[in-house]
């Protein structure tokens, strides 16, 4: 599927997969910490808000590896 097809929440599922395999040299732990503190640094709290609407999101297709960055992400926002 192109880019330009994809759905808001499949695009940001993508980019955050994306950033995972940037980080994939560092092994898959810090791999997953590494994208979790890139998005809270950079992401917007729109896109995290829909980042946590797909963990509730029984359908969404997310990699197991993106769920946990999310699943993460908005630990760490519940924290703040």
């Amino acid at each position: 599927m192109s880019a330009s097809m994809m759905s808001t929440d499949e695009r940001l599922a993508y980019m955050a997969g994306q950033i995972l395999r940037n980080f994939a040299s560092k092994g898959p732990e810090e791999a997953i910490a590494a994208t979790t503190e890139h998005l809270a640094q950079f992401w917007d709290p729109s896109m995290k808000g829909r980042a946590f609407a797909m963990l509730d999101d029984s359908g969404a297709a997310l990699a197991q590896d993106v769920r946990e960055v999310f699943t993460r992400l908005r630990e760490g926002q519940a924290a703040a």
